[in-house]
């Protein structure tokens, strides 16, 4: 994708501390077992919208900074060949151990690969990840990727995962917005706009369902929302 290489590199340098900063605190998180993002159960949303991307079953799906997700389990129960990234060894040693999988591991560059059945995890820095290790990947799966970083880390993110994607692939995006103070509803059905200013340069943007969740407090409310995003390109 154009300018992808030079736009790493721009951003880069400033973001490198940033994300040795937040590795250290996501690894201390899960060494302490402060895990409450952590969902028990299957993504609801995933299982009910997965069928827009229109993805044949032996499609590879990539899932960044998967943690123990049992998404992946039910991705994998489609058909689908699973390959997630993931920088604590605890939590990828949990995924298998919790599910009662028994993985084969394996060196892969400056990664451990875990593999058992349809579901293989990398475990290492998502921003060390080259497209040769990742190999063909058909569709993207980002709960909670994305925002998991910094807003000033995001950048960083979406560079890099443009350099390590086929230009013809898709992504699936679930988010989680807690709409400013005073906003109107009405402005919970727009496509964010973060997402749209790091995506739609080479991805068309749908924002395929809103769903929004009132609080305690009937002034409060959550939207969730879920994203399908298309490669621009025709290659």
């Amino acid at each position: 994708m154009p300018g992808c290489p030079e736009l790493f590199e721009a951003v880069a340098p400033h973001a490198a501390v940033l994300t040795d900063r937040d590795n250290a605190n996501w690894l201390q998180c899960w060494h302490d077992r402060q895990t409450g993002f952590h969902q028990s159960a299957v993504n609801p949303l995933l299982a009910r919208f997965w069928p827009v991307l229109g993805l044949a079953a032996a499609s590879r799906i990539f899932v960044p900074l998967c943690g123990k997700s049992l998404d992946m389990l039910w991705l994998a129960q489609q058909g689908h060949e699973v390959i997630g990234v993931e920088l604590s060894p605890v939590a990828v040693q949990a995924f298998f151990r919790e599910n009662r999988l028994r993985p084969t591991r394996r060196p892969v560059g400056p990664f451990t690969l875990w593999q058992a059945g349809r579901v293989s995890i990398l475990c290492g820095d998502y921003f060390a990840l080259t497209g040769s290790e990742l190999g063909r990947i058909d569709a993207v799966y980002d709960r909670a990727a994305l925002t998991a970083f910094p807003e000033d880390v995001r950048l960083l993110y979406v560079a890099h995962l443009k350099l390590i994607l086929p230009t013809s692939g898709k992504v699936f995006i679930l988010t989680t917005e807690m709409p400013d103070a005073g906003a109107s509803p009405m402005k919970s059905l727009e496509a964010d706009a973060e997402i749209v200013s790091l995506y739609e340069t080479d991805f068309e943007i749908e924002l395929v369902h809103v769903e929004q969740i009132f609080e305690a407090d009937p002034h409060e409310r959550v939207a969730h929302k879920v994203y399908r995003l298309s490669s621009r390109s025709v290659e």
